[in-house]
């Protein structure tokens, strides 16, 4: 897996950080960490003790940012999004990766055998429900997790996508327009695991109606 990049978002988890790459490091590929701009924590004694490891500051605030200046920056064939807070196991990449020959991108869920999660909630499970539903209905979107980003895909085709939403609206923009691109996809089961520390950071109320709007907005523009 040497032509795949992790790209790793990080907003205030330099905590959970240190232990997520040290798991990391029995891996073998590269590890570009995206750091929010409005981190005001000093990563590099951190970055010198793991391998393969680079970063870059993400040119604004939000979690979408990250993504786009993270997928832009990459240059290898592959990148895959991979949180820092640990949540996301890394023993899925060897199967996911696996399905690059058939496939151009690679979701999770935790609504598919053997998934589940530690950290999903009633209010976020019912959210990722109704919009994986609606994604389905307005795009004929055939993936189950709408908004888990434990993604897997060709760096080019994520960079043709143009994406454009620099906050958690990105969760849904990004599965749309590869839909809508008609690049293949496929989405395989993915357990959740506990988050190392930290909190979630969407807001279940604010954010699901900014996703909702958007969700709307895209596809009013098909017409």
């Amino acid at each position: 897996m040497k032509n795949l990049t992790l790209l790793i978002p990080v907003k205030n988890e330099i905590e959970s950080l240190q232990i997520f790459l040290k798991e990391l490091d029995d891996c073998d590929f590269e590890k570009l960490l995206v750091i929010d701009c409005n981190d005001l924590n000093d990563y590099s004694e951190l970055l010198k003790k793991h391998k393969n490891c680079n970063f870059i500051k993400s040119s604004k605030t939000g979690y979408g940012q990250a993504l786009i200046d993270g997928i832009n920056f990459i240059e290898s064939k592959y990148f895959c999004i991979i949180n820092a807070d640990g949540s996301m196991d890394p023993k899925y990449l060897e199967k996911m990766f696996s399905l690059t020959d058939e496939y151009s991108f690679v979701f999770t869920s935790r609504y598919i055998k053997p998934g589940g999660s530690d950290d999903d909630t009633l209010i976020t499970f019912l959210g990722n429900k109704i919009f994986s539903f609606i994604g389905k209905i307005f795009f004929s979107l055939n993936i189950s997790d709408i908004l888990y980003t434990y993604i897997l895909g060709e760096t080019q085709l994520a960079k043709n996508l143009n994406l454009t939403n620099y906050d958690f609206r990105i969760c849904v923009e990004l599965p749309i327009k590869i839909h809508q691109n008609k690049y293949s996809y496929v989405d395989i089961g993915n357990y959740e695991r506990s988050r190392i520390g930290g909190k979630k950071k969407v807001n279940a109320f604010k954010d699901g109606f900014l996703i909702l709007m958007e969700i709307v907005r895209m596809f009013l523009t098909k017409y």
